[in-house]
């Protein structure tokens, strides 16, 4: 098996220059944007049965294939697994090769968080995890070197890189693109003890099951810090739609705890004659490596190590605090209203639809 950390360079180039032609088709966009919007950005160009692919999205993925081809197919054969991929998603790179050559399954979210950065209001991420080939066993929690980067809004001029191998210590950078000076970034997950006064959301980002999921995310709360005082404020919520921006709220100190539960409502959708919408995915959550190698802890809805096959397809609930106090505090309430509800993989009633079933 070729050594990971040779990986870890050429990766870092391709990120870097996925998010420099991104950044420059958005700073052209804008020039020309009208109502806020960045008109040549946020066309539909496919709406398949995966998530939806806008213009923004092609700029990365038209650079993907070449980019890993040439700096990391070159060193040995590699299957690269991304949605928008021919062939289901898996590709073995270099062209020619056989897949039972492939020393690397490498799996990549070009860009996370297309819609915040199509209109400008969030930043979005580069995602990507590498795992040594075990056939189609292979998994997250075979992952040993996770990059994400991050893809500034057109009016800000710092943006983080942050990577990781398992077992080692976890790398970041603060780079300013403007003169292209790079620091070393510090990161500090949050030590506190309570979400009181603390940022603690449960994900409810799209029509489809809001009320189910914020009637847990109140139940939560109501359980682990009691009533609502008049003119008080007990915790806060962000609705960053980015799970690799959601790791990187844990992961900097900035949020306590989170969860995606989408998949979770699946059934009681379903009861109600409507569709279950969009979900993480597996490569949407590539990059947990980090997180964890930084001492976050992450979970199936049921408390187990987060885990999901490498690939596109299934839908992923995962649970994250930022320390071991904070699960102490909030994973006995959270699980409690989910048995409650049957959303639980042992109970009858659960669905099997997300990968914690996996």
């Amino acid at each position: 098996m070729p050594d990971v950390h040779e990986l870890v360079a050429p990766i870092l180039s391709i990120h870097e220059e996925m998010r420099d032609a991104v950044v420059a088709a958005c700073e052209a966009a804008r020039a020309t944007a009208e109502a806020g919007e960045m008109a040549a950005l946020t066309d539909i160009e496919h709406d398949g049965a995966g998530d939806t692919i806008y213009a923004i999205d092609r700029i990365s993925e038209a650079r993907l294939m070449t980019a890993f081809e040439t700096h990391v197919a070159s060193r040995t054969p590699i299957m690269l697994i991304a949605e928008g991929l021919p062939d289901g998603g898996r590709v073995v790179l270099p062209r020619g090769a056989r897949e039972k050559e492939v020393a690397w399954r490498i799996i990549v979210d070009p860009i996370d968080g297309t819609r915040g950065l199509m209109y400008q209001k969030r930043s979005a991420w580069i995602l990507t995890g590498v795992a040594p080939n075990r056939g189609e066993r292979t998994a997250l929690s075979d992952i040993t070197l996770a990059v994400q980067s991050e893809i500034p809004l057109v009016k800000q001029h710092l943006m983080d890189q942050i990577w990781a191998i398992r077992g080692e210590t976890v790398r970041a950078q603060r780079i300013n693109r403007l003169d292209g000076t790079r620091s070393a970034l510090r990161l500090h997950p949050s030590q506190a003890d309570t979400i009181a006064h603390g940022f603690a959301t449960i994900a409810r980002f799209f029509p489809g099951g809001r009320d189910l999921l914020a009637a847990i995310d109140d139940e939560v709360v109501a359980t682990v810090l009691g009533p609502v005082r008049p003119g008080k404020g007990q915790c806060f919520e962000d609705q960053y739609i980015c799970t690799g921006g959601q790791f990187y709220e844990l992961l900097t100190g900035h949020d306590r705890f989170i969860a995606d539960l989408r998949p979770l409502v699946e059934r009681v959708l379903a009861e109600r004659g409507q569709a279950l919408g969009l979900c993480c995915h597996p490569y949407d959550v590539c990059t947990a490596l980090i997180a964890e190698e930084l001492g976050v802890i992450l979970t199936d809805p049921e408390g187990n190590p987060l885990d999901a096959p490498l690939a596109i397809e299934p839908d992923v609930a995962w649970v994250g605090y930022a320390n071991d106090a904070l699960r102490a505090q909030v994973a006995p309430a959270l699980e409690a209203a989910l048995e409650r509800r049957g959303w639980l993989r042992d109970a009858p009633s659960s669905t099997g639809s997300s990968a914690a079933a996996w």
